[in-house]
């Protein structure tokens, strides 16, 4: 499970790197960071990571189907570390 948390934080410290640098590239007319490599970050484990850069960047909150994609995302970390911390405490056994 330490291995898990780890690959959380990591994931969740990259996505909100690549979400920083996706708003000061929209600022500035750049290239964007695609939604594929921010959903893919949030999928391997940087959902809460995700959605504390968004909200303290004020990046991508309007758009709703990246918000939607980004709550199924949030939703089936939430029900799988459940399930996990559950089967750990012998609710399943």
């Amino acid at each position: 499970m330490l291995a898990l948390g780890s690959a959380t934080l990591v994931c969740g410290l990259a996505v909100a790197a690549a979400l920083a640098v996706d708003k000061r590239r929209a600022e500035r007319g750049g290239w964007r960071v695609s939604e594929r490599t921010l959903h893919t970050l949030e999928l391997c484990g940087g959902w809460l990571g995700s959605l504390l850069a968004r909200r303290a960047l004020r990046h991508k909150t309007r758009k709703a189907s990246y918000r939607a994609v980004a709550g199924v995302i949030a939703a089936l970390h939430v029900v799988v570390w459940g399930w996990l911390v559950l089967w750990r405490l012998g609710v399943f056994r």
